[in-house]
């Protein structure tokens, strides 16, 4: 398997890397800088999460030089517009305690589910990338729970195609439009989620396969993913879940299971949906 994806401009993206979304309280920055000594070599943040202060801080006291580490943040929807993102990066810059990130997401395409001036506020805010980017402030630029006509409607202005889009996406809730959409348009997709919560972990076909194949669950689901070309971010507290995830063993899933599991009924989804009012699940 291979343990990289390359983005447009030849930039390259591990394919595994570390979700820190509420994966440090208050001061503890503990389990971030655990993911880098356990191997972790993408980090993934968001203004939003309110620990890129603790990101720059695990990166500093990791040791590890900060080329060898790829850096991802994104910009929060109530920042979407020009100014506003030109400020919330110069903002995360900051906290982070770096002069540059690998990749920067719009975190979401609406301010709002029922918006009707997403598109220009998307313009905008792409239009900042764009020229942050060319400024060498950030080497990537994309998106995050961006569907095809959130795509369309940016693409059709841009002059930076986005590196990434950044999708829940796992066993029971593969999104297969969106994937469709990106992989026609170059666009590397990367799993949040990717585990798909306990419904998912402990489903008993999830279960039997992953004993067929002497794996965990988590080990058969992200080799699932990384099997499609989807670049995963999972996460975890402890050092043990770290290492399971991120060094897999080595093996190849079926044809026939991989279309098992992308054919089954909708589990784990997280309720969160750009165009709907979140969904209580």
């Amino acid at each position: 398997m291979d343990t990289n994806f390359t983005l447009r401009g030849g930039i390259v993206m591990p394919a595994i890397g570390y979700g820190t979304y509420k994966a440090a309280d208050g001061e503890d920055e503990s389990h971030i800088r655990m993911a880098l000594e356990t191997g972790y070599r993408l980090l993934d943040t968001a203004s939003f999460y309110g620990n890129e202060y603790l990101v720059g801080k695990a990166m500093k006291e990791s040791g590890i030089e900060r080329k060898d580490i790829f850096l991802t943040t994104k910009v929060w929807k109530a920042d979407l517009g020009y100014e506003t993102t030109l400020k919330s990066v110069e903002c995360s810059l900051k906290r982070l305690g770096t002069d540059y990130v690998d990749l920067c997401l719009i975190h979401w395409p609406k301010p709002a589910p029922f918006a009707d001036y997403w598109k220009e506020l998307d313009r905008g805010s792409w239009r900042a990338l764009e020229k942050l980017c060319r400024q060498g402030l950030i080497r990537a630029i994309g998106v995050s729970n961006f569907l095809p006509h959130h795509l369309e409607a940016l693409i059709k202005e841009a002059e930076i195609l986005p590196a990434v889009d950044q999708l829940e996406l796992h066993v029971g809730y593969m999104q297969e439009a969106a994937a469709a959409y990106c992989r026609a348009h170059g666009i590397v997709l990367q799993a949040w989620s990717p585990l798909g919560r306990r419904r998912v972990m402990e489903d008993l076909s999830v279960v039997r396969m992953a004993e067929k194949y002497g794996v965990t669950a988590a080990q058969l689901l992200l080799k699932f993913l990384l099997s499609l070309d989807i670049a995963v971010i999972p996460k975890s507290s402890t050092r043990e879940r770290m290492e399971e995830n991120l060094n897999l063993p080595d093996f190849e899933l079926a044809w026939e299971d991989l279309s098992f599991l992308r054919c089954l009924p909708q589990s784990g989804w997280s309720g969160e949906h750009p165009d709907l009012a979140r969904v209580p699940v």
